[in-house]
């Protein structure tokens, strides 16, 4: 019997392209230094796009999980990334080499979690900073690639520190800030140590989120910002270690000050771009004035000819403000996954990226096309291009979630199931790619939709549901009273075998049967002209997904017991048992046009490669940092899509078999 002993002669999955962008990770957004690309986190991937030329990317995959922290040498020649793991364990830090794109040295000491990453001003360092169950600042030494030192970040009574910066004139010197906690640390190279100096506040208490460094404009100004969630942003003279001042002193920033780029000195003091938590852009002049009596007055005032900008999805954070050269364009990312190019000017933004930012609940290709998908999560359908990794139309209805997806072989409808029991139908035209609702049925099932396929003629639904009925109905077209296409549902069957969810529907090429997976561990072969089942499959698990295998004798299950099952749809006899995975659910399947291939995905996070008939994994895809949901084999057998918890789509290339 086949099972995991086969990965160990296995090869890797090329992955060909990633569409998604984790918004959630603070200053995880940077423009490298020649400015002709983008570098920022997708899961357990670090993703190096091109600016300049669209669709051009480069993916660099050593990471096991999250990546949490990115940070570029100034002269552009390393990368350097970290990660978060599993309790108990070491997080990963890696260098990359940016010309080969290759990692090229890891280190190991934090804790659980890397919190924040800097590289000092002239390279000779990296700062790393652990997350919350390690709480310690390391220095290492870029010569040697060894550590050279490490203190805990803050003292017993602060709470955990959140950022790091590094000065930007001096190698030796970097600050870090957290809850109630703020120091300027300075390397002692000799001693092999760190020393801290706690900054003195004067009794203001803040939760700092993110600091920018400017001690490189004036030595009689070399200040350093740091934003807060209180809404406001703290001043620090870095030469003296004291707050000078705070802004704005009324009226402050709505949760919170998120994100902060400085970009140049004005006659007013220093301009800085601010990222705020309630998805607000601004551009400010912040700076001093002495009035009579020595008396110090702080200026923060947006320039006048430009209003802040207001982010049109409520709640989604500014988490990144990356500039591209002197600061004439800059990028800006979201908490909600979307990347703006912003022009300084004006404060004009143009969306060029926008990803999925919860779990994609389902993925199909449109019959005979392999260049375009369709994916939901939550309240929202969308078309991507995947030559590109563009998305290009989109629907959304709040609060409702979509759980399932099916499109005609004509590619003009497209069915869709929803967690309020209704059922949505769509009318989709190729050459503009317009989504147009046309016809929802009410009430399709009281606990969601869960499940929906299409037979080839398009005109017939088949729909699971939560309560576990299955259900095949009829779509019925005609003209109204005024001349205009109408379209209703008539329901012909009503099928209660399943005690549980319907998890997937898979409908027989002759459209006179389907096949469906439960949760009450039963997948069972309808007859859709009768309406009444015809065989039914028992094991000791949630099935998770189905599909017809060679010449549509068989069925093959996968489910939470981590194995696949091959069954006989003349009796629903077992054929054959494969261990497809160590641990967790597998949570999907998908088989090739031509029957010879099957491909897997799951809690594992991997993506398996099968050959149908010898039941033996060929490749091995390690990308996703969340549980793979749905995998599909393109119509052209050239590539595969997975869709996983964290909202990332990857592109596989299908290896020749």
């Amino acid at each position: 019997m086949a099972g995991d002993n086969d990965i160990l002669d296995t090869k890797e999955l090329e992955l060909k392209r990633v569409i998604g962008f984790n918004g959630t990770v603070s200053g995880g957004l940077i423009v490298h230094p020649d400015r002709e690309h983008i570098i920022y986190p997708l899961g357990c991937n670090v993703i190096i796009e091109d600016i300049t030329q669209e669709s051009k990317q480069s993916i660099l995959s050593s990471h096991t999980n999250n990546v949490t922290c990115i940070a570029v040498s100034n002269d552009g020649r390393y990368i350097v990334s970290g990660q978060e793991t599993y309790m108990g364990f070491k997080a990963c830090i890696t260098l990359w080499d940016y010309t080969t794109k290759t990692a090229i040295q890891k280190w190991e000491l934090h804790k659980v979690k890397v919190q924040a990453l800097a590289f000092s001003a002239d390279g000779k360092y990296v700062f790393s900073l652990g997350g919350q169950d390690d709480g310690s600042v390391v220095v290492w030494d870029m010569v040697t690639r060894e550590p050279i030192c490490g203190s805990p970040a803050q003292v017993m009574s602060a709470g955990v520190t959140y950022c790091l910066a590094a000065s930007k004139v001096s190698d030796d010197v970097f600050v870090t800030g957290g809850d109630n906690t703020l120091r300027i640390w300075t390397l002692d190279r000799e001693n092999r140590k760190i020393r801290p100096v706690n900054t003195t506040l004067g009794g203001v208490k803040r939760i700092i989120t993110c600091i920018e460094m400017v001690d490189d404009q004036d030595e009689k100004m070399a200040y350093f910002f740091c934003g807060t969630t209180t809404g406001d942003i703290l001043c620090i003279n870095k030469a003296t270690n004291i707050l000078q001042f705070e802004v704005p002193a009324k009226n402050k920033f709505s949760l919170g000050v998120t994100a902060l780029s400085f970009v140049k000195m004005s006659d007013k003091g220093f301009n800085m771009l601010v990222g705020t938590g309630s998805g607000i852009v601004a551009n400010y002049d912040i700076g001093v004035a002495f009035e009579s009596g020595n008396k110090v007055k702080a200026i923060f005032k947006h320039r006048q000819d430009v209003q802040p900008w207001k982010h049109d999805v409520e709640t989604s954070a500014i988490t990144s403000i990356a500039k591209r050269g002197a600061g004439h364009q800059f990028f800006v990312g979201t908490a909600h996954s979307q990347v703006y190019k912003f022009q300084y000017s004006n404060l004009t933004a143009e969306l060029i990226k926008t990803c999925h930012s919860s779990p994609i609940n389902d993925v199909i290709f449109p019959y005979g096309v392999s260049q375009l998908i369709i994916t939901c999560q939550e309240g929202e359908i969308r078309v991507w291009n995947l030559s590109t990794g563009k998305e290009l139309r989109r629907f959304v209805l709040a609060n409702k979630t979509c759980n399932a997806l099916a499109i005609s072989r004509d590619g003009k409808i497209i069915v869709s199931g929803w967690n309020d029991g209704k059922i949505r139908i769509f009318g989709f035209q190729a050459k503009d790619l317009a989504l147009e609702l046309q016809h929802i049925i009410l009430d399709a099932h009281n606990k969601g939709v869960t499940a929906v396929a299409l037979t080839s003629t398009g005109n017939c639904i088949v729909s699971g549901g939560g309560e576990g009925q299955v259900r095949v109905w009829d779509i019925i077209t005609g003209v109204d009273q005024n001349g205009k296409k109408e379209m209703r549902a008539q329901l012909r069957h009503s099928m209660k075998e399943h005690k549980n969810f319907v998890a997937q529907i898979v409908i027989r090429s002759n459209d006179k049967e389907c096949a469906s997976a439960g949760g009450d561990g039963t997948s069972i072969i309808w007859d859709l002209v009768k309406g009444i089942r015809k065989n039914v499959v028992f094991a000791n698990t949630l099935f998770k997904s189905v599909c017809y295998g060679e010449e549509e004798l068989q069925i093959i299950t996968c489910g939470t017991d981590h194995k696949l099952g091959y069954w006989e749809t003349y009796d629903g006899s077992m054929i054959r048992e494969l261990e497809a995975a160590k641990a967790g659910a597998i949570n999907s399947l998908d088989i090739s046009s031509d029957h010879s291939a099957l491909v897997t995905g799951g809690e594992e996070k991997l993506i398996k490669l099968w050959l149908y008939r010898e039941g033996v994994v060929t490749h091995v895809g390690q990308g996703h940092s969340a549980a793979v949901l749905r995998v599909r084999i393109a119509p052209d057998t050239k590539s595969i899509i997975s869709v996983s918890e964290d909202g990332a789509i990857l592109q596989w290339r299908f290896p020749k078999m």
